[in-house]
């Protein structure tokens, strides 16, 4: 099988059920550890599995071909993944997994005011209300 010619929504559902296993483990493993070394675990373990793949599939070599412009915004990138990890693991320390997730995947009605506002993307209908019923079903879950 071919993992180029699987849709996009083939590996959004796959990152949802790992998102959801990360969640759920997380809570597990945060037991009796601080947040932050919790965090600095996971991101070991992050960095050696993705290095592991790029270097199976031999695709190091696209590292000369990055442009600054690609760096500089993969490296802020980075840098706001690192501020919500250590935020998430502290905030799933103290809280309820299903409602610190919930909060955490409000994110998708961020994505969607700021994609318009800086991409361009189209705000239709459906996306609107489709905000508008993450919000609301993210204060249920959170009150």
């Amino acid at each position: 099988m071919n993992l180029n010619q699987l849709p996009w929504w083939f590996f959004a559902l796959g990152s949802a059920v790992f998102a959801a296993l990360t969640t759920l483990l997380a809570k597990i493993g945060l037991q009796g550890v601080n947040s932050d070394l919790a965090t600095a675990i996971r991101t070991i373990v992050v960095l050696l599995f993705a290095w592991g793949i790029v270097l199976a599939r031999n695709e190091s070599g696209d590292l000369q071909h990055l442009s600054t412009r690609t760096i500089v915004f993969l490296i802020l990138s980075g840098l706001a993944t690192g501020a919500s990890w250590l935020l998430y693991f502290r905030a799933l320390q103290l809280g309820e997994a299903g409602p610190v997730a919930a909060l955490d995947k409000f994110s998708l009605v961020l994505i969607v005011l700021l994609s318009a506002l800086f991409l361009a993307e189209p705000l239709t209908w459906k996306v609107v209300l489709g905000a508008a019923l993450i919000t609301a079903g993210t204060l249920l879950m959170i009150r």
